[in-house]
């Protein structure tokens, strides 16, 4: 089982990176991005812990043959070998810094 935090650790690390985590609300989120609400409130909104156990009690026979770290790595090195496939998406990280950047403003103003 893996929590959203341990899922991307583990693509920080296939990628040789450690990963800057910032937890923002869902609500703060959508202030900036109302389009987007539908798809931040639910399961992305919550805490959770995703595994495989569904698909075991449906298909019992199922096994899972690659772990999640080791799917990483191989996707990464996919992309590495496919550099036409790596690209930058500037307009998200500029949304992704302003919402970070007003949430540490509003903290930094409430004395946290």
């Amino acid at each position: 089982m893996l929590t959203w935090d341990q899922i991307y650790g583990l693509i920080g690390a296939a990628a040789g990176a450690q990963p800057d985590i910032v937890h923002v609300a869902s609500d703060f989120i959508a202030a900036f991005d109302p389009e987007q609400r539908g798809n931040l409130i639910g399961d992305k909104a919550q805490c959770g812990v995703f595994d495989n156990s569904k698909i075991r009690a449906f298909v019992p026979g199922y096994v899972a043959t690659v772990p999640f770290a080791q799917g990483m790595r191989e996707s990464v090195q996919w992309f590495e070998r496919h550099p036409e496939r790596c690209t930058i998406d500037d307009a998200f990280n500029a949304f992704c810094d302003r919402v970070i950047g007003a949430q540490n403003a509003a903290l930094a103003s409430a004395g946290a």
